[in-house]
């Protein structure tokens, strides 16, 4: 068995010796708790100017500007809307804030206040079809309409992280192309924004698998590594981003200097009684293994933030607020914001308070992790944007 055979990840050597000077930001997945989280995170960024073309000079010297969001399941619902309200919200003109609250906030806030799938949904979408063309049929209808790759912005690249379960290597799918580098890649992609996000979306094993359909003809000749044939390439078998990298690093890691990752993702708890049944103790197992691969990927990240390999900075919904160095931060209590990480991951509708509770604790926890190890001499935020509700 050869050395690629055992591995996902891909063994060619990146073309550059350094990475590229300029930002990714990486969203986590997390389902609607992650997509209103960001949706906080993506506000604060705005307001600090993180959206715009103008490069930027953090604590270590030039970081350059916005090249890339890399999105993940929940996190890919959030940076879809994004990608596709880019013109719209005209980034580098004044009242940002007023346009990021129409074409952005007020749009989020109505497709999370109802549920896209829940379990008896889905039981009855999965006898008439499956749960998950429900799924993206709610995307289409409610976010995204029938917009493909192609409408989104050349710059910055918008990147939709799923992993494929043929290969188990990462799929993604940007406007330029879509690849796995053991499939092959496919330029300039038509596929439908709510067909991409959801399959960057489909939590296994309820909402996954997604089959898409391609002709071999689509793919450019010797593009992939060993695998570009049927049914690899006609017909790939698609889940959650998550399965493979819930932070959607690897993408910007591999090519960008500084790196800006938002984690929603779910915790894993200790579990005093675990189930001696095959499928209940399988599902712990699965989620033990998971749990591993997770933390590894942030340690690895961290370590090269303290190495200074890559500059920057790591939150997490789970994060203390208190750890994080910047002055005059948002008044966030640790146990109420446990309280909002620990809501469940799904599609379910979220009420009206903690809806802005979410918004508010990303937009928190992101302006703390930028005054604090990103960029110096930045104006903290007066308040929450949503005041009342707090966190």
């Amino acid at each position: 068995m050869s050395e690629i055979d055992l591995s996902p990840v891909s063994l060619q050597t990146p073309s550059r010796d350094e990475p590229d000077l300029g930002i990714g930001l990486c969203l986590s997945g997390g389902g609607y708790r992650a997509m209103l989280f960001h949706l906080g995170v993506i506000w604060r960024l705005a307001e600090l100017s993180y959206l715009g073309s103008s490069d930027k000079v953090g604590k270590h010297g030039p970081i350059g500007s916005l090249q890339r969001v890399s999105a993940v399941s929940g996190g890919s619902i959030t940076a879809g809307l994004l990608g596709l309200s880019w013109g719209e919200l005209r980034v580098d003109e004044a009242g940002l804030d007023q346009r990021f609250r129409e074409f952005m906030v007020e749009p989020m806030q109505a497709f999370a206040s109802k549920t896209t799938i829940s379990i008896w949904t889905g039981l009855w979408a999965a006898i008439v079809s499956t749960t998950n063309k429900k799924v993206i049929k709610t995307y289409r209808e409610r976010l995204y309409g029938r917009k493909t790759l192609q409408d989104l912005p050349d710059h910055p690249r918008f990147v939709f992280n799923a992993t494929n379960l043929q290969s188990g290597a990462l799929w993604r799918f940007s406007k330029p192309y879509s690849r796995d580098w053991r499939v092959g890649e496919i330029k300039n992609p038509t596929d439908l924004v709510a067909a991409v996000v959801g399959a960057s979306s489909a939590f296994p094993p309820f909402l996954s698998p997604v089959r898409f359909k391609y002709s071999e003809s689509q793919f450019t000749s010797d593009s992939g590594d060993g695998l570009q044939r049927p049914p690899f390439s006609t017909r790939p078998t698609l889940s959650d981003g998550g399965v493979y990298d819930n932070m959607g690093l690897e993408t910007v890691f591999k090519n960008l200097k500084t790196v800006l990752v938002s984690n929603a993702g779910g915790g894993y708890l200790p579990k005093a009684k675990v189930p001696g049944n095959w499928v209940m103790q399988s599902y712990r197992v699965l989620n033990t293994i998971d749990n591993q691969v997770r933390n590894l990927r942030k340690r690895n990240l961290l370590a090269a933030l303290v190495d200074k390999e890559r500059f920057g900075a790591y939150w997490s919904i789970r994060g203390n607020i208190s750890d994080y160095p910047a002055t005059d931060k948002l008044d966030c209590p640790f146990e109420r914001t446990q309280k909002l990480a620990n809501i469940e991951t799904d599609l379910a509708a979220k009420d009206h308070k903690t809806r802005r509770r979410l918004i508010n604790w990303g937009y928190a926890i992101c302006d703390a992790g930028i005054r604090s190890w990103v960029e110096d001499n930045l104006s903290a935020p007066d308040d929450f944007p949503y005041p009342a509700e707090g966190v």
